[in-house]
């Protein structure tokens, strides 16, 4: 006997998005549908919605949701429960058919592709409504691809669902319409989008921001020679990657300061609102993982939970931090996207992984908004590349076919590795020998928008900005952090007229000492900030859409990451506007 229905009359309400996404979906009555939409706006139940309302008018007779890892096959299938469709997430492909108990299943990606054939029956037993969670995953390898191809063709219904929906390869996602461009190239198009622009607009998403750290660092080559560079300087990509391995190393310094910050930060929002407020460490390989875990418990004084490997034991690790009062969880690749944990409020990405594809995936398990006012805070070193990807953390990207891709000399290949252990004497460590770093605040990125003029870690400028409250509209974010910068910046200018004071007439002549590029980057960006700040106050724009303008004129990338030249020339040009 086959289960009720579920009943569109109880099932909850809908955001603004889901339902316009739901008319959208229910006047085209087509094959496919792909929503896009950012992590934490509430894809599941739209999808679920969806479902419902075909199955109450029997355009399908069936159910199948198609996920990327085992632990969301169990998430899937409890929130299905609570609006009266009924999953089975234990199915397996020797079983063939879904017990009569059941709406349908819940399967992975890989489960799919071993067994096609299986699924492909299962379609076209009953009509089925096809769920593709995470759609962007089919691409992962062409076993996937080609077997929700074919298992899932016969569908009467599919319906596509992202938050990325990107991919850093040129394996095109099944079932997703590609359109091309006038440059040629073509682009997957999607029939509903709701950015994390417009869920912060809409108060649906949390507010990040951004701690980039930066520090001295300094490494052995395998030729022994020994070299020094300061994170967030320009330098040639493969310095850069081996100043960013080195910062990450757990017998260094920058990690242990930079865990103590973050502790601070997940104190603080704890102490003023978010009582239960979590953190999660997102490390490179296994061990390195291990060894963070222990860093952590040794700041916080409790033992963090270890999360390695999508098995069944690390499912219910997850289930279990994400239900209790714990402080943090430490997770190589497992804890991705669509892992529902909200009150993750404080992240540290301490891993050499650099694609926007995962970028985008690891910082969206900090944006689920539980309520309004809530922030999150992500520590990350201050790297070009990263700092990029923070700044435009609002950008809306598609999967484009056809492009030229650029190396550009980072360590993504860590990401195979990342689900097996990872030996001391392996070939990463023989390229080179960390040998110490040293962290500092660098700046404080926020809405496209940098802040911050730098601080020693431990020190009170660091304090003020880890003390930010943690219960704040994403205007009250700007507004302290403008203030805070303020008044550093007064500091400082007191602390110099204090000292040219304080010198002799001799020593007054003489001429200042030549800024590093590191300081005089500094010096333009907090040039260039106050007079975005003042150009805000005469126009009332946001501080974010007039550095967006600012490029637009100039040219480049976000200032978080611009050089000096082009500080100069934004300079120049709001200084005209």
């Amino acid at each position: 006997m086959s289960p009720p229905l579920p009943s569109l009359e109880t099932f909850p309400s809908l955001r603004d998005w889901q339902r316009k996404a739901l008319v959208t979906y229910l006047r085209r009555r087509s094959e496919d549908f792909m929503a896009v939409a950012t992590p934490g706006a509430g894809k599941t139940t739209f999808a679920l919605r969806i479902a419902a309302e075909l199955l109450a008018d029997r355009t399908v007779e069936a159910v199948t949701v198609v996920c990327p890892t085992e632990h969301l096959k169990a998430q899937w299938a409890a929130a299905a429960g609570r609006v009266g469709i009924q999953l089975d997430h234990r199915f397996r492909n020797s079983e063939i058919h879904s017990s009569a108990d059941f709406h349908g299943a819940v399967l992975t990606y890989a489960q799919v592709g071993m067994a096609p054939a299986v699924h492909r029956r299962r379609t076209m037993t009953r009509r089925t409504l096809v769920i593709l969670d995470e759609i962007h995953h089919a691409g992962d390898s062409r076993s996937w691809g080609d077997g929700v191809k074919a298992a899932f063709e016969p569908a009467v219904r599919r319906l596509m669902l992202t938050g990325t929906p990107f991919r850093s390869d040129e394996n095109p996602i099944p079932f997703v319409q590609y359109e091309r461009g006038e440059d040629g190239l073509q682009r997957s198009r999607a029939d509903s989008v709701y950015g994390y622009a417009d869920a912060l607009r809409d108060r649906v998403v949390r507010p990040v921001l951004f701690m980039a750290y930066s520090g001295e660092t300094r490494w052995r080559t395998n030729a022994g020679d020994e070299l020094a560079a300061r994170l967030g300087e320009p330098m040639t990509k493969d310095l850069i990657a081996q100043a960013w391995r080195t910062a990450l190393d757990h017998r260094g310094d920058w990690m242990p300061q930079v865990l103590r910050a973050a502790d601070a930060r997940l104190t603080k929002l704890r102490e003023h609102g978010m009582t239960d407020a979590g953190g999660l460490i997102i490390a490179s390989d296994q061990q390195t993982a291990r060894a963070y875990a222990k860093l952590i418990g040794e700041i916080s004084g409790e033992q963090a939970t270890v999360v390695l490997s999508d098995d069944e034991g690390a499912s219910g690790r997850i289930a279990s931090f994400a239900a209790s009062q714990q402080r943090w969880l430490v997770a190589v690749r497992m804890v991705s996207e669509g892992v529902d944990i909200p009150r993750l409020a404080v992240g540290v990405y301490a891993t050499s992984a650099s694609t926007p594809l995962y970028f985008a995936q690891a910082i969206g398990r900090f944006v689920r908004a539980r309520r309004e006012g809530e922030t999150a805070t992500v520590f990350l070193p201050s790297v070009p590349h990263l700092l990029g990807l923070a700044s435009e953390m609002e950008a809306q990207r598609d999967h484009i076919l056809g492009a030229k891709k650029e190396k550009d000399g980072l360590d993504d290949d860590l990401l195979e590795r990342a689900q097996r252990e990872e030996s001391a004497e392996g070939e990463l460590e023989k390229q080179f020998e960390a040998l110490g770093a040293t962290a500092e605040l660098d700046q404080v990125i926020y809405d496209g928008t940098s802040f911050g003029m730098g601080a020693r870690t431990g020190t009170a400028e660091e304090a003020d900005y880890l003390g930010l409250p943690g219960l704040l509209t994403p205007d009250e974010v700007s507004l302290l952090l403008t203030k805070r910068q303020q008044e550093q910046m007064a500091a400082q200018q007191r602390l110099d007229k204090q000292k040219a004071a304080d010198q002799v007439p001799a020593q007054r002549e003489a001429p200042p000492p030549p800024m590093t590029a590191g300081e005089r980057r500094n010096s333009l960006r907090r040039q260039l900030n106050t007079l975005v700040a003042a150009h805000h106050h005469r126009t009332n724009l946001p501080h974010g859409k007039i550095h967006a303008e600012l490029r637009r004129l100039c040219g480049g990338p976000p200032s978080a990451q611009a050089t000096i030249e082009q500080l100069e020339e934004r300079i120049a040009t709001i200084q005209t506007l």
